[in-house]
């Protein structure tokens, strides 16, 4: 079965206005999602980007016009300035390990809730209880909120460290089995056709 390893980030826009489309494709394709939440700032410090608010005026208008934009060309809610923006990625990163493992619900449901408390609930997605809440819409056992912290931790650095060994420098980034990247949420469609090409 075909494999795609997802990179990404419980705070980051891009991933949250990647909606369900990467299900949606590896469905079409018998592809298995291997997800692996990192830190998207540590990301960025290693491999030459520059978080948001350092970047240079020009480029946060530029972002902000091209969010707004996208947001509006997939019918998806968007707040430019969340309330809950920045904060603590760990925790749902970890919760989304902890699903990983536990294997009963829906993990991809999981990750896009957090994004979507994040960019579009105006939700806090460091909080336990808004984490609980995304665990159980996503089918899971909320008390995986309190579970196997360690192995979240040890697993949250083991991403960072291997993105950065394969080339990922944002988010959300998808690599194939044949090493073929993709980054941003916008080159889904480049990705469907990939999967279209190695099924030949």
């Amino acid at each position: 079965m075909t494999q795609i390893d997802y990179y990404f980030a419980t705070l980051s826009p891009y991933t949250y206005l990647a909606g369900m489309r990467l299900e949606e494709v590896a469905a079409k394709h018998g592809a298995t999602i291997n997800y692996k939440p990192l830190d998207i700032v540590a990301l960025f410090g290693r491999t030459g980007g520059t978080p948001p608010k350092d970047r240079h005026i020009s480029r946060i208008e530029y972002r902000a016009q091209e969010l707004q934009r996208q947001s509006k060309q997939l019918g998806m809610e968007f707040n430019l300035q969340p309330a809950h923006w920045p904060t603590n990625a760990a925790p749902s990163s970890y919760a989304i390990i902890a699903a990983i493992k536990d294997g009963s619900g829906d993990v991809g449901k999981l990750a896009h809730s957090f994004v979507r408390a994040c960019w579009a609930e105006e939700k806090d997605i460091a909080q336990d209880d808004v984490i609980r809440d995304c665990l159980t819409k996503a089918g899971f056992n909320p008390g995986l909120a309190d579970s196997g912290l360690l192995v979240g931790a040890e697993t949250y650095a083991a991403n960072l460290e291997e993105a950065v060994d394969r080339g990922v420098f944002g988010a959300p980034f998808y690599i194939t089995e044949d090493d073929q990247r993709f980054w941003g949420q916008d080159r889904l469609d480049d990705l469907d056709r990939h999967l279209s090409e190695l099924k030949g």
